[in-house]
């Protein structure tokens, strides 16, 4: 069917909006040049603006041309369960008890590495975090990963080069890490109920050849960085460095977020329910402020607008992206759907699949193993991705990203990924 009107100005905006990603840091100059709108700048080059700022303009379009009841129509008909569950779980998680805990058992695993300096902490958090999100979800390891990392690794002052090779592996092991389980990774469960893929299937077809990249990819780095990781403190004392250590919080207010945690992870499809029991967390939390840290509330609603944003122009790129993946073989379209991820969802392309009868058990394979291989290329190749970038971003050089760099250190973990679901 050729698209209409909507559809084309929903694709040019959503190239728009991939190459305003690639472009933030030009913001940020105009903000510096012209500070009399500095502000206006400011906003325009925070990547987690982008997708939310392009869909208001779509949003605005299509009120024009099908007035303000098609407009709402289209809004009412978008899925946001996913940018509301990734606010929830990533405050939660990074509450001061979640992160306490989960921190001291990176020490206890850590102590068993004898590697020197920080070697140990950073093959852990890099290895057994992600494999993590395959039972907590992929945004609560991604938090709980971003945020060790951010206080043990990258506040140690960190080089340039080893902050990007650690971004581009915590993207890339994150996003495959996701898939040892048919529940936590978005683009397996978009496909999981319909095609019958249990949590055998999962382990025994892809889960362990992701586990096999996830520990390489955290070993390589490690290697590659030794001689400044090592000259890194062992963050053993539970602080890192700069840092006052916290009041050790009780376990039963411990336990009691982590039912919160789970209670979360559980009605992850049921935005009433895990919304209710977020508003209970608040009360808590309120409750007991003396074991809390600030919550992350700017920094989880940024992260959910552009998750939304991103459902809202993603609505519009069926019309092309569909008959692309079909048009493949089943080779092809492992790398095809690896490419594609980089400048869209991985888990919209999974459930444009899934809305094909008759594929073949090669191709869908292929088509979620080349989904998941790709989530780490871009920050809008993954769903956890902004959460990442939102909480190690203030650490870079200019306290932005740069895209090309993001890429550029990705590729060689996304490599390791490829060799294992193509060659194991």
């Amino acid at each position: 069917m050729a698209p209409g009107i909507i559809e084309i100005i929903g694709a040019v905006l959503f190239a728009v909006a991939i190459v305003h990603t690639f472009s933030t840091k030009l913001f940020e100059r105009l903000a510096h040049a012209r500070p009399a709108h500095a502000g206006l700048w400011h906003l325009l080059g925070e990547v987690e603006v982008v997708f939310g700022f392009w869909a208001l303009v779509l949003m605005l379009c299509m009120a024009a041309l099908l007035g303000k009841d098609g407009a709402t129509a289209y809004l009412d008909g978008r899925n946001f369960t996913e940018p509301l569950f990734v606010f929830v779980i990533m405050v939660i998680a990074a509450t001061r008890p979640i992160l306490q805990s989960t921190a001291a058992a990176v020490r206890l695993l850590a102590r068993a590495l004898p590697l020197p300096g920080s070697m140990g902490p950073y093959i852990v958090i890099l290895a057994v975090v992600p494999l993590l999100g395959s039972f907590i979800t992929e945004p609560a390891a991604m938090t709980l990963a971003a945020l060790i990392l951010a206080r043990r690794i990258f506040a140690g002052g960190i080089s340039p080069r080893l902050q990007y090779a650690t971004l581009g592996v915590l993207f890339v092991n994150v996003s495959i890490g996701g898939t040892l389980t048919p529940f936590a990774a978005p683009p397996v469960l978009m496909v999981a109920a319909k095609w019958h893929w249990d949590m055998a299937f999962m382990l025994s077809n892809i889960g362990w050849k992701a586990a096999v990249a996830v520990l390489f990819n955290a070993v390589a780095a490690a290697t590659l960085f030794a001689r400044e990781l090592g000259r890194l403190d062992d963050p053993s004392d539970g602080i890192g460095p700069g840092e006052v250590k916290d009041t050790p919080v009780p376990l039963p207010l411990v336990l009691v977020h982590v039912l919160f945690l789970a209670g979360v992870v559980v009605f992850s499809h049921h935005s009433a329910v895990f919304m209710g029991l977020f508003l209970f967390f608040l009360g808590v939390v309120h409750a007991y402020e003396r074991h809390q840290d600030r919550l992350m509330l700017r920094e989880g609603l940024m992260v959910a607008f552009f998750l939304a944003g991103l459902v809202v122009l993603g609505g519009q790129q069926q019309w092309w992206l569909q008959p692309a993946l079909m048009s493949m073989s089943s080779e092809a379209v492992y790398y095809g759907a690896t490419a594609l991820t980089a400048i869209t969802d991985n888990a919209a392309l999974t459930y444009l699949g899934s809305l094909v009868e008759g594929l073949s058990d090669q191709f869908k394979y292929a088509l979620v193993t080349g989904a998941v291989t790709g989530g780490g290329l871009t920050v809008i190749a993954n769903a956890p991705n902004p959460a990442g970038m939102a909480l190690l971003k203030r650490y870079f050089g200019d306290g932005s990203v740069s895209p090309l760099g993001l890429f550029l250190a990705a590729i060689p973990p996304t490599i390791s990924a490829i060799l294992a679901f193509r060659l194991l």
